[in-house]
This record gives C-alpha cells, structure tokens and sequence, in this order.
C-alpha cells in the first residue's frame, strides 16, 4: 500500500493531477491533495473528500511519495518529492529560466519529452541531487486517443491568452475590437479561456462580448475545448503546446520568439486573415508542427500518468546513494516553513528511499 500527496498551489494543477488520482486509485492505493496556499483552499478543492487542510495532517498522513504541481515543496517531509510541473515551457524568455530552474526541492523530475529532459540532464550533470525520468505529462492523457472534430456549421476558434501583461493579447484593445467585430459576422464561433491570475476587470471585458458566436468558459479544464476547436488563437501561453498535440494550427499574436511551427502575426489587422490561413492546414507548416510535437511530448497513447507512478514507485525503492545531498537553501526553506506556518529544524536532504 502506497500513500501518495498531490501537491498544489493554483486551480490549474487540478487537470494536471486528476489522472494522476485515477491511476493511483486504479491500483487501490492511497492519495491525499493539498494545496499550500491558504486562500485557495477552500474554492480549489472544496468538492473533495480526499483533502488535507494543513501542514500537520500532511506530516500525520505520512505520504510515500509526493506528487508536486508545484515550483517547491516542504524539505521537512520525509517522502519522495516529484516535480511533475504545471505547464509546458513556454518560451516566454530566449531561455525559459523558470522551468529549468533547480531549487534544490526534489528527488525526482517527471520530465514531459526530448526537449526538457535534455535540458535537465545537462543540469544534472552540474547538479546531481536528483534523477530525471521521462514519462510524458498527466495533463495529457485525456486528450488521447484523438479525436476527430465533428462537423459544423462554421469553423470554431479557441483564445486562449497568459497573464503576463507584456504578453498577452487579453489586455490589447485593438484585439479586442477586431475580435469583438469577427464574433458578429457570424463567420467564426469562438470559445475562450483565460488564465486565472488574470486580473477580473479583464476577464469581464471579454465577457461582454458574449453572444451566439461568441461564448466565454471560466474553467482550467481545457481539453474539451480543444477538441472543440479547428485552431487556436494566442499569445504566449503554455496552452500553444497542449493544442499543438492534436497537430491543429496555431495563430499567435505577438508570440517572444519566432518559430516554424506557428502561423505569427504581430497587428490586429492580421488577424483574420492568418485565420483564413490556419483553415488551410499548410502541408509545411503541418510538417512543423510534427516535427515539434515529437521532440515536445512524443506520448500519444493516453498512458502518462501510468508512467510516472511506475517511475516513482520504482524509484522510490532504488538505491539513491549516487545522489549528493541537496542545496542547504537557508532563505527558500524558510520562506516554505513562513508560507506554512509551520517552522521545524527537521530537514531531509537527502531523497527518501523505502
């Protein structure tokens, strides 16, 4: 009998460890969520049984292994720690600094394809305190197997937008209008998500332009809505990778950086017709697209989930002596016991072994 801790902060980590609790409780073992932030408590996790409400019944609950969708957890539980990350890296900066980032926390890294295991197999090597196991991403096993899009009337657009304002198309005006005046020719249907760090005062704007081609959807649960669609529309956000594993085009709207595999515009007056052209599916922006996927999550069979408990399972029981002991992290590991509310001496350097 396992006993494993999802471990959350924000509401979208919630897709991210649903089938992760599948397979755990497919194979009758235990699992247990919490979420470090006091304020979300109650609203993300208020429809569960399954939930721990401090710091001191997790170290009651005594996990075995701890499933983080998290940037850090507590080095004072003695369990294995797993960074099972809440998005793909998206290439926000020339070198996504944060999703690479070693905060000296975990023992595992669950890594999603080709593109980040590699990365952090180079960091391994400067930094051995931790392994690096690549099993696809949890988030994505309901997309699998793909299905194909029924037929409508017209062609249907999701937007999806980030929260960082320098990126985001949410805070354009000009977007905003020719999105506003595409929704009432009636020639496209438009779904739309935004992030939920979002300020509200946007997120109302956009609600506003709700009418019979235009409908807003205030959730993290994404996947239905990408079935639902024939492209997406965005900025820079990590959503751009999730839909792109359908192999359906992506327009994007001032994206960082330039690459093949999206059609990139930078004015507003571009817009409808890179939608247009996003209807046309390319043959070589399709190859792109391809050749990004299989190097991004080459997992397409719904089984991630299965891979990483098989992963930390296994791991958990390994010989882990080859392992230096992580970082001492005075300041950060104070900032979790503040963050908790719960301050100890105790401290786990070393990763746990069963």
């Amino acid at each position: 009998m396992y006993k494993f801790l999802i471990y959350i902060s924000y509401s979208y980590a919630i897709p991210i460890g649903k089938p992760l609790e599948k397979e755990i409780l497919k194979r009758d073992y235990k699992v247990k969520w919490f979420s470090d932030l006091e304020t979300a408590k109650n609203t993300l996790l208020e429809n569960k049984s399954d939930v721990l409400l401090n710091i001191r019944e997790v170290i009651a609950y005594q996990p075995d292994i701890i499933l983080a969708i998290t940037n850090d957890v507590p080095d004072f539980l003695q369990a294995l720690k797993v960074q099972i990350f809440h998005g793909f890296n998206a290439e926000k900066r020339k070198f996504e600094r944060d999703h690479f980032r070693i905060r000296g926390f975990f023992d595992l890294y669950c890594t999603q394809g080709p593109s980040t295991t590699s990365v952090f197999k180079e960091i391994q090597k400067k930094k051995p305190h931790f392994e690096v196991l690549e099993t696809g991403w949890s988030k994505m096993d309901p997309l699998f197997p793909i299905e194909k899009k029924k037929n409508s009337d017209k062609p249907t657009v999701l937007i999806a937008s980030t929260f960082t304002e320098r990126l985001s198309l949410a805070y354009n005006q000009e977007v905003f209008e020719t999105i506003s005046r595409i929704s009432k020719t009636g020639n496209f249907k438009f779904l739309m998500v935004l992030h939920p760090k979002i300020p509200k005062e946007i997120v109302v704007k956009w609600k506003s332009l709700q009418n019979d081609n235009f409908t807003f959807f205030d959730t993290t649960d994404l996947i239905p809505l990408f079935k639902k669609s024939d492209f997406l529309f965005a900025d820079t956000t990590s959503a751009i990778q999730e839909f792109l594993l359908q192999r359906k085009p992506v327009v994007t709207f001032r994206h960082f950086t330039k690459k093949e595999h999206l059609i990139q515009i930078e004015e507003a007056s571009e817009i409808e017709s890179a939608f247009v052209l996003a209807l046309q599916f390319p043959e070589n922006l399709q190859a792109s697209i391809e050749k990004y996927v299989l190097d991004l999550h080459p997992y397409f069979d719904g089984k991630s989930s299965e891979r990483v408990i098989d992963a930390t399972i296994n791991f958990l029981h390994q010989d882990k002596s080859y392992l230096k002991t992580k970082p001492i992290n005075l300041v950060r590991k104070f900032k979790e016991r503040k963050k908790l509310h719960y301050f100890t001496l105790k401290s786990y350097n070393k990763p746990f072994t069963k």
